[in-house]
């Protein structure tokens, strides 16, 4: 199964590309959609939806994995974010692709065994899960990467029963 990982933004896109079979896991590519700032919010969603649907097509996965927004501080960033994974979800659902949302906890759950891991241990496991010879950069890729491989322990647990014509959030 190919998943598609996504770290929504509006500056930057995280997204990392993973083969899972059989309970291993290999990274196919991994990089990040960029939005140049200065630019009206909605110019930069436009883009945004725009190079996802191109990255979706080139990348053909077979689910994406986003993650779901978690607002500590800053709320004001955070309804930008927000605005950037809504356009990223749209297109997702538009090219017909199946989407599956994870928490922060989660995906450091499903990493690293520990809901509360900090930032370093993710993409240090990420690194490690996946052969990696160094942490992916940006920051956004390796992140994907890490929600990609929560999906790919997600979607083959066995507690996890679905019917495949409904769409559900994890």
């Amino acid at each position: 199964m190919r998943i598609l990982g996504i770290d929504p933004g509006v500056a930057i896109v995280g997204f990392g590309l993973i083969e899972s079979e059989r309970g291993s896991v290999r990274m196919l590519q991994y990089g990040a959609v960029t939005t140049p700032a200065g630019l009206p919010l909605a110019t930069r969603l436009v883009q945004i939806e725009n190079d996802m649907t191109e990255l979706i097509r080139q990348l053909k996965p077979d689910e994406i994995a986003i993650e779901e927004l978690f607002f500590s501080k800053n709320i004001t960033t955070g309804i930008a974010v927000a605005h950037g994974r809504g356009v990223i979800l749209c297109t997702a659902e538009r090219l017909g692709v199946p989407i599956y949302e994870y928490t922060p906890m989660q995906v450091k759950q499903a990493v690293v065994g520990y809901g509360l891991a900090d930032k370093k241990q993710v993409m240090d496991m990420t690194k490690r899960l996946l052969k990696l010879k160094a942490v992916p950069r940006p920051d956004d890729a390796a992140d994907a990467l890490a929600i990609a491989i929560c999906h790919a322990r997600s979607a083959t647990s066995l507690l996890r029963r679905k019917d495949p014509n409904v769409k559900e959030t994890v």
